[in-house]
């Protein structure tokens, strides 16, 4: 049987993938506690490494906790990998550690330019774990995951579902984007394929679903997902953007950051997982991914 250690447990992707992976016969699955980092590492197949520090889009954190968390102790747990009989290190990035925005669509290998403590510091990280010399019969996997949703997963999605659910009018619907988002059970097919071929080469690889979506498609999916009826208001940019500001200033639910999130085009491309899983398609569709989600508030 397989030991598969992961990191970050308790939060929403490490409980998801915690229990998918433990109704895998030949796994056993357990949790690792980073503060303080073990001085050894017990024989296992795997370390999946999802513990850090989450973007704050309030902007309130001390910006050295980043560093201190998302690039120290991933250092630090990489450097037992290395010396220990661990087989795998799965390291969760995020497509910030390299762009916080998208021109067109987001490959591997654009140069990284993060701009955001988060971001910086999820890139030192990366360029930490390539810069060390990893032993033969090692494998070491960057995924740099898009925003990653699932049931019971509260976020930008469960702001929309009370918008829609209330009867009140989506107002940015005069934003015409198109965004990359992640199921959760994208992520377990793909962290479940990973571990247990030993062919697959380790490296860089984006996370997304296969198909991106538009905000007021997402608004629709929401509607027909809860039974509500949407309603999409094209308010002129430049009003909504006026109003943002004012919420920067005083911690409205609307405020720059969530206006960018809701609606900036930030496509990912998938194909190169896709590739070296064989195959053309992931198992969960964004839409059906987005309703299973949606499903979940009340």
């Amino acid at each position: 049987m397989d030991r598969i250690v992961i990191t970050g447990a308790t939060g929403f992707v490490g409980k998801n993938i915690t229990i998918f992976l433990k109704r895998h016969k030949n796994l056993l699955v357990e949790s690792l506690t980073l503060r303080p980092v073990p001085e050894t590492l017990l024989t296992a197949k795997a370390i999946i490494h999802l513990a850090g520090k989450a973007h704050d889009i309030k902007s309130t954190s001390n910006p050295q906790e980043y560093f201190d968390i998302n690039t120290g102790l991933t250092a630090r747990l990489f450097d037992l990998f290395l010396r220990s009989e661990v087989s795998d290190f799965i390291y969760f990035s995020s497509v910030k550690a390299v762009a916080d925005s998208v021109a067109v669509i987001l490959q591997e290998d654009v140069l990284p330019n993060p701009k955001t403590p988060y971001g910086q510091s999820k890139q030192q990280a990366e360029t930490y774990l390539l810069n060390q010399v990893l032993p033969e019969g090692k494998r070491l996997f960057i995924l740099r995951p898009c925003m990653i949703h699932g049931p019971s997963n509260k976020g930008n999605l469960n702001l929309l579902y009370k918008l829609v659910k209330k009867g009140v009018p989506y107002p940015l619907a005069a934003f015409n984007n198109s965004r990359s988002f992640l199921s959760i059970s994208n992520v377990n097919y793909i962290i479940e394929r990973l571990i247990s071929n030993p062919a697959i080469p380790g490296g860089i690889y984006n996370l997304a679903d296969d198909t991106p979506l538009s905000t007021n498609e997402v608004i629709n999916i929401i509607a027909v997902a809860g039974g509500y009826k949407s309603k999409l208001w094209k308010i002129k940019p430049f009003i909504i953007n006026s109003i943002a500001r004012i919420g920067d200033l005083l911690h409205l639910p609307l405020n720059s950051e969530r206006l960018k999130k809701l609606t900036e085009n930030y496509v990912v491309s998938n194909e190169k997982i896709k590739h070296v899983l064989g195959i053309t398609t992931l198992p969960t569709s964004s839409r059906d991914g987005l309703i299973d989600t949606i499903k979940s508030f009340d």
